[in-house]
This record gives C-alpha cells, sequence and structure tokens, in this order.
C-alpha cells in the first residue's frame, strides 16, 4: 500500500469537482483508495503520460474523469508515495 500525498492544487480541484459533481466524490475517493492499494489494477485503467506531461501517469474515476498524479520516492523513508497532481475532466486535466 503506497501512501497518497496530496499537492495543494489537487486539493483545490478535489474540492472544485465535489462541488459541481457531488456524485463522484465517494466514487473519487473509492478510486484513491484502489489506486494506493494498487495503482495497476486493471478498473483504473492507469496509464503513462506524454507530451507535457510526460513522466506522469494518470488514471480514470469514470468515463471523463481523470487523476493525473506521479510516483515518487519519500527521502527520509525512501518508501515510493504517489503525488496526487489533479483531478477534473479528460479536456480539464489534458
Amino acid at each position: 500500500m503506497r501512501t497518497l500525498v496530496w499537492n495543494a492544487s489537487f486539493k483545490r480541484a478535489f474540492k472544485q469537482l465535489a462541488r459541481q459533481h457531488p456524485q463522484l466524490r465517494t466514487k473519487a475517493q473509492r478510486i484513491l483508495q484502489q489506486l494506493s492499494e494498487d495503482p495497476a489494477h486493471v478498473t483504473l485503467r492507469t496509464h503513462k503520460l506524454k507530451g507535457k506531461l510526460a513522466g506522469s501517469w494518470a488514471c480514470s474515476v469514470d468515463y471523463d474523469t481523470r487523476i493525473v498524479f506521479d510516483f515518487v520516492t519519500n527521502p527520509e523513508s525512501g518508501e515510493e508515495e504517489i503525488l496526487l497532481l489533479t483531478i477534473g475532466s479528460h479536456d480539464e486535466v489534458y
């Protein structure tokens, strides 16, 4: 299980998503839990990004909503963590 690190822009985007689409809040929380447990799980449709987001990864919450994240190493513990960058519609995050 990896630790999820929420950066400031992800927190803002998550709050905005929850306000605009309240029905997605619990689904997004379930997806974040699944991401923490197994980032490569088939239901997440995790994929590496190209272009300006090269090096980052994305997974799907639903048909149009994506979570963009990076795998990072915690300098203190040496453990791999997941740095959550943003969440939103396909067009918003890419």
